[in-house]
């Protein structure tokens, strides 16, 4: 039985560039580093609970048929206040949109080329509701 995501794991080009983007711009938290021969390889953000996002440098691009994320999403306590602050920092934001599930959403981003979707719930997400969500 599933009890809820554990990691999202992504390549990275630059394990540094992206330690910053995650760490000093989203306010994520390190969590703890992969290291092979005293090289660092990779690590862990926390983001929320036991909730993780997995981070190994990546060499050369996937050309071999798997599969790749489209995109994962942040829940955030105030959108708002943090496009603020990525803008701020350079960092390019969509607009702030309503979606069809009646939560707030923005989108940015990663280093790597990796969209992330920027997510406050209302008490009608139907994250909570549980509603059908019709799309156009």
């Amino acid at each position: 039985m599933i009890k809820q995501l554990a990691h999202v794991c992504i390549g990275a080009a630059d394990l540094e560039r992206t330690e910053r983007f995650y760490v000093d711009l989203l306010g994520m938290e390190l969590a703890f580093e992969f290291m092979r021969g005293g090289e660092r390889i990779g690590f862990y953000l926390r983001a929320g609970g036991t909730s993780f996002i997995e981070v190994f440098a990546e060499r050369e691009s996937l050309k071999d048929g798997r599969a790749s994320l489209k995109h994962f999403c942040l829940e955030v306590e105030d959108l708002d206040a943090l496009t603020a602050k990525l803008t701020a920092q350079g960092v390019e934001v969509s607009a702030k949109k309503f979606g069809a599930d009646n939560a707030w959403q923005a989108w940015i981003t990663d280093p790597n080329g990796l969209r992330i979707e920027l997510m406050q719930y209302t008490e009608g997400s139907a994250q909570f509701t549980g509603e059908e969500v019709a799309l156009d």
